[in-house]
């Protein structure tokens, strides 16, 4: 009897040091250190890091090493600075980024190279649509996603005539699309589409336009720094009072006390809120907030999700990421269990999920509805 234990104990100990002995995997990511997003992606790093340190500082029994770039959210720089991971740290999946704009060169060169990446935020509708691959996965939405559910919430609040705003860039331009789709579907109209340049946060000129327009709502595309501004100066403007104003969650997630008094009671559509009262929500804010001292948002839950997803094809290969065909298998047939709820990853690797209706009350987006149960992007162009 003694000889079968101590086998098995000395391939234990052999597989552990095997383990032990592979190098670890390099995480590299390319999040915004700075300007306008740079508090979201510091929460996104910190909610990614928090899923490894829950699994003892490891995946698959492999060591996690962090290489960072800031990506000054800046198109104009993204390539030269994808390839500083991809080529001078020799990464072996990159986590990235915020600013759309950005993520659509981080994915080109991440086909180019075989790179994994795993975007835990940019809802660049081209990432899961013509620019999809196989070695591409998303941990958040498309930009089409929470601007149609705002479109249908907005609609069964029994608004006819809708003006939109938002930055002329990727996120703000999809997100207008996909709100006015779901809008006139519920019988409204989308009769004047306001946009400025990202990062402009000047709103003045078009907040009297609005005021002079006098729709029965106005949907926004904005988020951080530019959506604390915008939600302030839309009271200051005393459009507060006459105009409701809704928007896709970032409007208002991450910034509430920044806004203060000139959020409270704004609705949004976000396919996360506050107010998840799960097992699963609740431990993962309790730990977020006892570890950082501040209330995790949607940013940490993508970042926690693009950990989870790494780690379910790591475990699939035994810590091999080179094995990208199991890895990816493994990826798409797995149910993420996630605070904002269980989902699973379309054909195109984007988010299958619900998305809730949310009312500002303090200093949280309290959860009052469902806007759109199990909501997959479109697609559109994906190729796979």
């Amino acid at each position: 009897m003694l000889k079968p234990v101590l086998a098995a104990l000395a391939l234990a100990a052999a597989a552990t040091a095997h383990a032990q002995n592979r190098p670890p995997i390099k995480v590299g990511f390319m999040l915004p250190a700075t300007g306008t997003f740079a508090a979201l992606g510091d929460m996104i790093e910190k909610g990614f890091k928090q899923y490894v340190d829950e699994q003892g500082g490891t995946l698959a029994g492999r060591q996690i090493q962090y290489f960072k770039v800031d990506d000054e959210s800046d198109p104009s720089k993204a390539t030269d600075n994808v390839n500083k991971l991809i080529k001078r740290d020799q990464v072996d999946v990159i986590v990235g980024t915020v600013h759309s704009g950005v993520a659509l060169a981080m994915a080109r060169a991440a086909r180019e190279s075989g790179t994994l990446l795993i975007v835990p935020n940019a809802g660049a509708d081209a990432i899961t649509g013509p620019l999809c691959a196989p070695n591409i996965i998303r941990s958040s939405f498309s930009n089409w996603q929470p601007g149609y559910a705002a479109g249908v919430m907005a609609a069964q609040k029994g608004y006819k005539r809708a003006v939109s705003i938002y930055w002329n860039y990727a996120a703000g331009q999809e997100s207008g699309k996909g709100f006015a789709e779901a809008f006139s579907k519920g019988g409204g109209q989308v009769v004047k589409e306001l946009t400025l340049p990202f990062p402009n946060v000047e709103f003045q000129a078009l907040l009297t336009e609005i005021a002079a327009i006098k729709p029965d709502v106005v949907f926004a595309f904005f988020a951080g720094a530019g959506a604390a501004k915008f939600v302030k100066d839309y009271d200051a403007a005393g459009l507060k009072r006459t105009i409701p104003l809704v928007g896709s969650g970032f409007l208002t997630d991450g910034v509430l006390e920044a806004q203060g008094a000139s959020a409270q009671g704004m609705m949004t559509a976000l396919h996360y809120a506050d107010g998840i009262d799960t097992p699963r929500n609740n431990a993962f804010r309790t730990k977020f907030a006892v570890t950082h001292k501040l209330n995790p948002d949607v940013y940490a839950v993508q970042g926690y999700d693009a950990a989870q997803i790494l780690a379910t094809g790591l475990a699939a290969t035994q810590g091999d990421i080179t094995k990208r065909d199991a890895f990816v298998a493994a990826v798409r047939k797995m149910t993420v269990d996630s605070p904002r709820g269980k989902y699973t990853l379309s054909a195109a690797h984007n988010p299958v999920q619900d998305f809730y209706v949310r009312e500002v009350k303090g200093r949280e987006n309290v959860m009052t509805g469902t806007a759109v149960k199990v909501l997959p992007d479109p697609a559109r162009g994906c190729r796979m």
